[in-house]
């Protein structure tokens, strides 16, 4: 996994708590540093350790951290590919190009990272299914950047996001559907 994500994962503990919990987390984790370099690629297994750690610790299911970091790391997303997204979008549009924008270039630029697949369904106007695909199985990480996004376009309140299958998975369903204005 990229070193981006791990440096705002450091950055996001910090946020929600302080430098001494990162610290502590690192230790408990079994991990040598708590720094790492945003340009290097680090084994998956360093998020699971971290995050695993995290639930242990606060006692917040492994899942639900998950899509609280997604959350918050929407709006540094946004800002590293602002450059590939198109102004007139909102939310169902950003997610129904991620893949051939974001996830592309990231393919490209980083030949040893690898963002999950997504095949994106436009079923309607207001709706479409993302369909994640990743051994990493960090399902729970998507439904929360999903989120992110909305809320980055201050639509939260009007998106319904739904896993439709297990957040757990090589391969998850999310619905995402905008709900009628009333």
């Amino acid at each position: 996994m990229h070193g981006s994500i791990f440096s705002l994962l450091k950055r996001y503990v910090q946020t929600q708590y302080d430098h001494s919990t990162w610290v502590r987390l690192v230790e408990a984790a079994g991990l040598t540093s708590a720094d790492f370099d945003h340009k290097s690629v680090y084994p998956d297994q360093h998020m699971y350790a971290l995050v695993g750690k995290a639930a242990e610790m606060t006692g917040i299911p492994a899942q639900e951290l998950h899509e609280k970091f997604g959350e918050y790391l929407v709006p540094d997303l946004m800002y590293m590919y602002q450059r590939l997204i198109r102004p007139e979008w909102k939310t169902l549009d950003m997610l129904e190009h991620t893949e051939n924008t974001m996830h592309r270039q990231v393919r490209l630029d980083h030949a040893e990272n690898a963002p999950p697949v997504l095949h994106v369904t436009r079923l309607s106007k207001d709706e479409l299914v993302i369909d994640y695909v990743s051994p990493r199985r960090m399902g729970a990480l998507a439904v929360g950047i999903v989120r992110g996004i909305a809320a980055y376009y201050d639509e939260a309140d009007q998106m319904e996001v739904v896993p439709t299958t297990s957040e757990e998975g090589e391969r998850v369903s999310i619905r995402v559907r905008r709900r009628p204005v009333r």
